[in-house]
This record gives structure tokens, C-alpha cells and sequence, in this order.
């Protein structure tokens, strides 16, 4: 029982990474499965697989290596020379993310609380903060509350879309764009959400240690994931095209069962958004403490007041920019992290308990 604890705090903990601002919004489902149509869910489940192989992959070299950040994971992969330069990729694209993270915090604010941007920025900003000063195993915690509670909201919009008339829309509903697009779209993904989860997994496989927790947290974590996906597909598929107007997709939907369901919903897309964003932030902190030895608060300040910055171009617009952009540089790291041979597939199933 405690080795299958510990493999769900390592599933939650990577399906809260991976489930931040865009996926929990909605815009991120929309981006790269939705707009495809009909072929969503099989873009999905190819998505899938890459979760669960280059995810355990990530946490089972880091244990090996005992990597403290992912410097050492890509400099272990690549060499020291080239390693450093994708560390330096990272580094900048994390910190794009994390500014979209706060800027999605900042259009729930505005678009649901009636609050302004600014507040949303800055209130989430002081949140951060003070919970990164617990480290790793706040983020486990904090995790371990959020991500059953989003699973299950999204369990229920998803019954209540099956009893709609648009149930089968997404059976219906034919692509936007052409193939060439839809076939890359779960690479691009795939490779963007796995490159940005270093800075976590990194960490997290090398704090755990145990192979099998890791591959089995892997598993559970990477078919979750998936099957958020699928129930968002499905839900957002049903409401097109009309609820792509909204910032916050899922937020709109969420109207339709009253206020209290609505509020419930909208403060759960808030926690998603903020666990993405301390996990993240937490790893840009490891990362440039390692290289310059600055005081972790100093680092977590500066880091936070910088996303502050880049969050005034607004949610929608970072969005829908920068994630295919930086899934397309993400590419390479999939290529690379596939290739290498290290500790096997990461595809194999977790082994079953000794007796």
C-alpha cells in the first residue's frame, strides 16, 4: 500500500504538471485536438503513449543519475557542451510558460471574478511565493487535493455532455486544417508538455528513487492525463464553434450548471493553473541556484516579478503564440530523449510486487 501511494503522488504530481493553464482552460484541448475534429481522439491517444514512455523515461534517469536538476538530465543525454545549450532552451521557454500560467490566472480574474488582470497577477504571484518556501513536498501535497477534485469535475461535465444533443458531435465535426497539421499535433503536444515537465520529474524521479513507484506513478499519471484529454475533447467538441469565443473555455461551460458548480469549477482551473505554476517555477529555482548560487527567495522574486512582465500581453494571445512555437523546438529534445537507451523504453509495464 505505501509503494502504491507513493506511485500516485508521482502520477498526480505529473498530471498536475502537465495539466496547467491550457489544459485546464480548455485552450490548450482546443489547440491541438479539438480543431481536428473527428480525429481527435486518436491524436489523443497517440499523445498518450508518448506520456507514459518519455515521462517514466525522465523520472527513471533521473534516479539513476541522481540528477538535482534538469541541467544534469540533458547534459547526461547530449554532452556537456550541447546539454548546456538545451538548458539554456528551457530555461527562456519556462519562463514563457510560467508567464502564460500567471497570465491565465489573470484572465480568471477578470473573465469570472469580476476582478481586474492586475489583481489576478499579483495575488497569484504572492501565492507562489509563499508556498515554494515548502519545497518539493508541498508540491506533492498540494497535488495530491487537486488533481482528483479536477478529475472528477471533469468527469461530470463530461456526463452531462453525453446526455446532450451535441453528444456525438465529435463524430461529425470535420477538421479545420489539414493533415500534415493533425498528424504532428500530438508531437507537438506531446514534446512541448514533456520538455517543460523536466523541471519537475527531474527532481521528483530523483527524490523517489524507486523504479518501480516511478514507472508504475508513470503509468497511472500518463492515463490520466489522457483521459482528461478525451474528456475534454469530447465536452468542448459538443459546444463548437461557438465556444471558442471565450478565454476560458471550460469556465463557460461550467455556467450552464449554476453558480455554485460554476465557482466550484472556475477555483479548480485556478488551483490547476497555480500548481503548474509554482512546480515549474520551483524547477527554474533549482536550475539557476545551481548555477549561481543566489539565495532561492532572491531567484523565486526575480523569476516571478519577469513573468509578471510578459504576462501584460494577455492570456489568449501567449497561448495560441508560443505553445506551437515552442512544441516545434520541443521536437528535438522527443527525438534525442526516444533514442536514448538508457534504462529501457520506459513503455514497460510496472513490475509486480515482490512477495
Amino acid at each position: 500500500m505505501k509503494t502504491w501511494f507513493r506511485s500516485l503522488q508521482v502520477a498526480f504530481t505529473f498530471i498536475g504538471t502537465v495539466v496547467g493553464a491550457g489544459f485546464a482552460s480548455g485552450r490548450e484541448v482546443m489547440q491541438f485536438f479539438t480543431r481536428f475534429g473527428n480525429w481527435g481522439p486518436l491524436l489523443i491517444l497517440l499523445a498518450t503513449l508518448f506520456f507514459i514512455w518519455i515521462g517514466a523515461k525522465v523520472m527513471l534517469l533521473a534516479a539513476d543519475i541522481k540528477a538535482k536538476s534538469y541541467e544534469d538530465l540533458n547534459k547526461y543525454l547530449f554532452g556537456d557542451r550541447f546539454g548546456r545549450w538545451v538548458s539554456h532552451l528551457m530555461l527562456f521557454v519556462l519562463l514563457a510558460v510560467n508567464a502564460v500560467m500567471l497570465a491565465g490566472a489573470g484572465s480568471i480574474f477578470s473573465e469570472h471574478l469580476n476582478l481586474s488582470y492586475q489583481s489576478g497577477l499579483l495575488i497569484t504571484m504572492f501565492a507562489c511565493f509563499v508556498l515554494l518556501q515548502k519545497g518539493m513536498k508541498a508540491i506533492m501535497t498540494i497535488n495530491m487535493v487537486v488533481v482528483p477534485m479536477m478529475i472528477l469535475f471533469t468527469a461530470v461535465l463530461m456526463i452531462d455532455t453525453l446526455r446532450s444533443p451535441g453528444n456525438g458531435h465529435w463524430l461529425t465535426i470535420g477538421p479545420e486544417v489539414s493533415p500534415w497539421a493533425a498528424g504532428l499535433s500530438p508531437f507537438l503536444y506531446a514534446a512541448f508538455n514533456l520538455s517543460m515537465s523536466q523541471a519537475v520529474l527531474v527532481p521528483l524521479g530523483s527524490s523517489i528513487g524507486e523504479p518501480r513507484v516511478l514507472r508504475r506513478g508513470a503509468w497511472l499519471g500518463g492515463i490520466g492525463i489522457g483521459l482528461l484529454l478525451l474528456a475534454g475533447h469530447f465536452t468542448l467538441s459538443a459546444r463548437m464553434p461557438g465556444i471558442a469565443q471565450f478565454d476560458i473555455p471550460m469556465g463557460g461551460i461550467a455556467r450552464e450548471f449554476g453558480s455554485w458548480i460554476h465557482w466550484i469549477y472556475i477555483l479548480l482551473i485556478f488551483m490547476e493553473i497555480f500548481t503548474t505554476l509554482v512546480a515549474d517555477v520551483f524547477g527554474l529555482t533549482l536550475q539557476i541556484e545551481e548555477r549561481t548560487h543566489i539565495s532561492k527567495n532572491l531567484i523565486t522574486g526575480g523569476l516571478l516579478v519577469l513573468c509578471f512582465f510578459v504576462g501584460q500581453f494577455g492570456f489568449g494571445p501567449l497561448l495560441s503564440t508560443l505553445y506551437p512555437l515552442f512544441g516545434m523546438l520541443s521536437l528535438g529534445w522527443l527525438f534525442l530523449m526516444g533514442r536514448n537507451r538508457a534504462l529501457g523504453g520506459g513503455l514497460r509495464p510496472p513490475a509486480p510486487p515482490t512477495r
